[in-house]
């Protein structure tokens, strides 16, 4: 029982020794990680930014393509409805 009494103590220091060091093992670890995810976030914003100009002409295009379908289907629309205007005309 004496044996006990001495040696569970110093296993429980050593046990708690280990676990120290693996945690802050674990810990330059993660701060190492998060230092190399930082850079690739970093990295992946300026080649977003150098994009920027690209997304902002497909934009445009695709804005002035939009008023022109408009304003060709509004032209095609207007001219049918004419069309058909006058027919309903004619038979009243």
């Amino acid at each position: 029982m004496n044996f006990l009494n001495e040696f569970l103590p110093i296993m429980i220091y050593i046990l708690l020794i280990v676990l120290i060091v693996m945690l802050i093992v674990l810990v330059v670890r993660t701060i190492k990680t998060m230092d190399k995810v930082d850079k690739t976030i970093d990295d992946i914003n300026k080649k977003m930014e150098a994009l920027d100009p690209v997304f902002e002409l497909v934009e445009g295009v695709s804005s002035k393509a939009s008023i022109m379908s408009d304003k060709f289907f509004g032209f095609i629309f207007k001219l049918t409805d004419k069309l058909f205007s006058r027919k309903k005309d004619k038979e009243e």
